[in-house]
């Protein structure tokens, strides 16, 4: 996926989750934020960001702050650039074989999933979670406790139950890492569902992802390891 008209800035501050202020060239600009999560280690003042330029003139912002530059490491932290990929990584072929037919937030029973997967050889649901929390080259998810999170983890179990594949695809927003861990310390509950799903079918997937300035492609896959961590 490729963004269409972006600059450079400064992050200065951010009042909520919802915006930031930027510097830009002197000026400073108060910008969108496309991740509501803490993403503490990431907008720490003066990181340089990326920011998207809407083309919306009905806006209140005119940005979307998308990429901030960790220690040299582009990260994209859009909470919406994940599913896009995944979509464009799927339709190019990139994880099943044969030809497919892929749809956006599928309904099944109580649940929405971000995409069904349709062939004559499979009916498959995958649910996709961005990655931005790293440390030590280790991605962990998620970076705040997500009850949310937990029942769609739940609910893939469900489906495979009724003869549906399901996949829960971690998309890991940056490059250079060495495997994914659940967040333990942040949210123990979802590192248990996680190992649950997996037990009962549900396959459990991570890929890394090329991240310019502009763009964001899923490439390699990542280690998963589950084994449930306890803090010292």
């Amino acid at each position: 996926m490729k963004y269409k008209k972006i600059l450079k800035g400064k992050f200065l501050d951010r009042p909520n989750r919802f915006i930031a202020h930027v510097d830009i060239n002197g000026h400073v600009e108060t910008v969108h934020v496309k991740n509501t999560g803490r993403c503490r280690e990431l907008l720490i003042p003066g990181a340089e960001v990326i920011l998207d330029e809407s083309g919306n003139p009905r806006r209140k912002t005119k940005y979307d702050l998308i990429c901030v530059n960790k220690r040299g490491r582009w990260i994209n932290m859009d909470s919406q650039a994940p599913n896009k990929a995944a979509r464009e990584w799927l339709e190019q072929g990139s994880l099943f074989s044969e030809e497919v037919s892929v749809y956006a937030e599928k309904k099944y029973g109580n649940s929405r999933f971000d995409l069904y997967v349709e062939s004559p050889e499979r009916r498959a649901f995958i649910e996709v979670k961005g990655v931005t929390l790293e440390d030590g080259n280790i991605a962990r998810f998620p970076d705040a406790p997500t009850i949310r999170g937990v029942k769609h983890v739940e609910e893939l179990a469900k489906c495979v139950q009724e003869g549906y594949e399901t996949y829960l695809l971690f998309v890991i927003q940056m490059k250079g890492i060495i495997k994914f861990q659940p967040n333990w310390e942040t949210h123990g509950e979802f590192g248990r569902a996680l190992t649950a799903a997996r037990e009962k079918g549900v396959k459990i997937l991570a890929y890394d992802c090329f991240v310019t300035e502009d763009t964001m492609e899923i490439r390699n896959p990542v280690p998963v390891d589950l084994e449930e961590q306890y803090a010292e």
